[in-house]
Parts: C-alpha cells; sequence; structure tokens
C-alpha cells in the first residue's frame, strides 16, 4: 500500500512539475543579450522548470544531481535529454533558444 501511494505521490509531483513551467522566462530577457546574462538566464529558466526534480542547487530529488553533469555529457547530449526526455522526465519541458541555453548553462557543471 505505500508504494501505491508513493507512486502517486510521485507521479503527481511530476506532472505538476512538467505543467508548471509555462516557459516564460524567455520574456524575462528583455534585450538582454550579452553574454553574462546568459548564465543568468539559464538559471533562471532551470529555476523554474526543472528545479522542482532536480534541486534548487541541482542536487536532486525526484530528479538525478545535476551538480557535476558537465563532466558526464555534452551540451549536444544535454539538450538531446531535455528535448527528448529521459526516464521519468516529460519531454519538451524547455523548448528552443531557452533549451540551448540550459544545455549550455549545465554542461559547465563539471
Amino acid at each position: 500500500m505505500k508504494w501505491k501511494l508513493a507512486t502517486v505521490f510521485l507521479g503527481a509531483s511530476l506532472a505538476l512539475a512538467a505543467c508548471g513551467g509555462g516557459n516564460n522566462a524567455s520574456d524575462n530577457n528583455n534585450g538582454n543579450n550579452g553574454g553574462g546574462d546568459t548564465a543568468a538566464a539559464a538559471e533562471q529558466i532551470f529555476q523554474q522548470n526543472c528545479s522542482s526534480c532536480h534541486g534548487k542547487d541541482l542536487s536532486g530529488g525526484a530528479g538525478p544531481n545535476l551538480q557535476k553533469v558537465g563532466s558526464k555529457y555534452s551540451k549536444d547530449e544535454i539538450k538531446k535529454i531535455i528535448e527528448n526526455g529521459r526516464g521519468s522526465m516529460p519531454p519538451g519541458i524547455i523548448k528552443g533558444e531557452d533549451a540551448d541555453k540550459v544545455a549550455e548553462w549545465l554542461a559547465s557543471k563539471k
């Protein structure tokens, strides 16, 4: 019975996390195209869309720890995971240019 309850809770958490992103992070970058702003924008996109599963400090939770993900995967590999999903992570939580920014930011985590 405990496993059923845990499964329902985890499923509901993932569904809410996937639906809650809204992909509005690109609206917060009004005209800021400087290189230093890219990391800040990527982190903000991550916080809005991914931190509920991967932790605000990338330490993990329902999703894996990402603190050193760049030492395991390249930017392109991370982008493919973002686009296609993996395991219980649904595909397409972040799209387009935002996915590129987050993939580049995560690839720098070594």
